[in-house]
């Protein structure tokens, strides 16, 4: 049964959430303060972590930057009003993996939900190294390194990092990453998809000589040496 942690201050909400994912066969704990739910998700181990962002106590985007110095690899999903594209940035910019709009249909969540536990389970199939140009990727340990230096991603970098290690040298358009690196029908009329490929650009190219991660305008993406 997975753990799930749900930080939301509005106590109906909550207790929806909650009655519908143990329907599910999941474990959750809601809390309804910020400063509450930071000090319970870093004391105790969770599966994965639901932050609403406007909370007492810590805000749901200081509760995740908090939560993702400790466990890089933990899920965490931001669950919120608040839609603007600025938002979205800020929330995924502050260590989240994924970002669902109130109101929400719950299949829709436990759609992402189970898409972020699925992406983050452990697979010792003895197939555990993915490597590209001078990029190693340990599926099991869930580490990265570029020329021997270690790389620090959030889960959703690793899971796009990983998708292009499984596809080098191959154009992969943005409808193909958001069905693989989601698993769900997403929005590609956003930038969320080019927000997240910049994050890992940043995290993967930045101090190296080589740009591994080139842009197709109009087309998509692809991983390749120059």
């Amino acid at each position: 049964m997975f753990k799930i942690g749900l930080a939301e201050d509005d106590v109906k909400i909550a207790a929806l959430i909650k009655s519908g994912l143990e329907e599910h066969q999941y474990h959750v704990t809601p809390i309804h303060d910020g400063s509450l739910a930071l000090a319970e998700f870093k004391d105790h181990e969770y599966d994965l972590v639901i932050l609403d962002i406007m909370m007492p106590g810590l805000n749901g985007i200081e509760v995740c930057r908090e939560l993702r110095t400790k466990n890089k690899n933990l899920p965490i999903l931001i669950l919120t009003a608040l839609g603007s594209i600025e938002d979205k940035v800020i929330g995924l910019s502050s260590g989240a993996d994924d970002y669902l709009l109130k109101p929400f249909h719950f299949r829709e969540l436990l759609a992402r939900l189970e898409a972020l536990l699925r992406r983050s389970d452990k697979k010792p199939d003895g197939q555990n190294t993915l490597n590209f140009a001078d990029i190693t990727m340990d599926t099991y340990s869930k580490s990265v390194k570029r020329a021997g230096i270690p790389i620090e991603l959030t889960a959703k970098e690793y899971i796009l990092l990983e998708l292009f290690l499984k596809n080098p040298n191959r154009l992969l358009s943005r409808q193909y990453i958001a069905e693989n690196a989601w698993d769900i029908s997403f929005d590609t009329g956003t930038n969320v998809i080019d927000v997240y490929i910049n994050f890992l650009r940043k995290k993967i190219e930045k101090g190296f000589d080589k740009r591994l991660i080139h842009t197709k305008i109009g087309m998509g993406y692809i991983l390749k040496e120059a």
